[in-house]
């Protein structure tokens, strides 16, 4: 399944990268072309879950999020595929890699959840108060299926967010400073499990933000989370981080979760995105 799931990434999109794009066509030979480079003891720990990732269930995931995308439902009755997700009404091909970025007509910087909510929004007509909007989190909810569809169209492609208008950089170095403020009840950062190499919270290897080729691993998300039964998200994962060093809850869709996926994003620039990833 995995094969139909991923074909060969155009030599076109691979061309318009920042760095060399790896020749991938699933996410398993992404990960693996990285351990080869680097052997980095992050991308290596888990066994199992290599040899899992070929059969990983957020493959189901993603065709569900695919007749999703392109099935007429909210009040409008239309499809997602006029959505501009950053290169053109419906064109997900390595949109994801260039996300969070300025959308015009919004005239905000926005992640891939919030100009998903934009768009249900906005073509579809489901309200704040639609199960659709609301439930954001687990396999089985809307939101999910439909993330993990559209960033699978980046696998193995470059992360390449842009930085060229004005909000794009102020987001992104708010997020700088969101890593490294220290607050919360037990004085941490981001920076002290994700600021050096090797560091280990009980047996599990922490990434490093200073070495990309681990930290596109640590940004690759949607994810199956084994220890969860569930695919989860970016801005869930950023929540967890939040909770784990007791700071103030984040708020998903806020600036603030965004700015902080906005700075993480740009530390992988250049490496490939493993989508969908499979972690502990």
């Amino acid at each position: 399944m995995i094969r139909k799931l991923f074909p060969v990434i155009p030599l076109t999109l691979a061309l318009t990268a920042t760095s060399t794009a790896l020749s991938a066509d699933d996410p398993s030979e992404v990960l693996r072309e990285l351990i080869d480079k680097t052997s980095a003891p992050y991308l290596m720990q888990s066994e199992q879950n290599i040899m899992m990732m070929e059969d990983s269930p957020a493959l189901w995931t993603i065709e569900e999020g695919e007749a999703l995308y392109r099935f007429p439902r909210g009040n409008n009755l239309v499809s997602l595929e006029t959505c501009d997700f950053g290169k053109g009404p419906g064109v997900l091909e390595g949109a994801y890699v260039e996300l969070p970025r300025y959308f015009e007509d919004t005239g905000k910087v926005m992640d891939l959840e919030t100009r998903l909510v934009h768009c249900m929004k906005t073509l579809q007509g489901f309200t704040d108060k639609d199960k659709e909007i609301k439930k954001r989190h687990g396999s089985k909810s809307d939101h999910m299926k439909l993330q993990t569809y559209i960033a699978s169209k980046s696998n193995g492609m470059p992360w390449n967010p842009p930085l060229d208008h004005p909000l794009e950089k102020a987001m992104r170095d708010a997020g700088e400073v969101m890593f490294y403020r220290r607050a919360g009840s037990h004085d941490f950062n981001c920076a002290t499990c994700h600021g050096e190499n090797s560091k280990r919270i009980r047996a599990s290897v922490l990434p490093d933000i200073h070495t990309p080729e681990e930290w596109t691993k640590a940004i690759s998300w949607p994810a199956f989370r084994v220890g969860h039964d569930n695919v989860r998200s970016s801005q869930h994962r950023a929540r967890g981080c939040y909770w784990q060093m007791r700071q103030a809850g984040l708020v998903a869709g806020s600036d603030a979760s965004i700015a902080i996926l906005s700075f993480w994003t740009d530390a992988a620039r250049g490496q490939p995105a493993i989508i969908p990833d499979m972690k502990r």
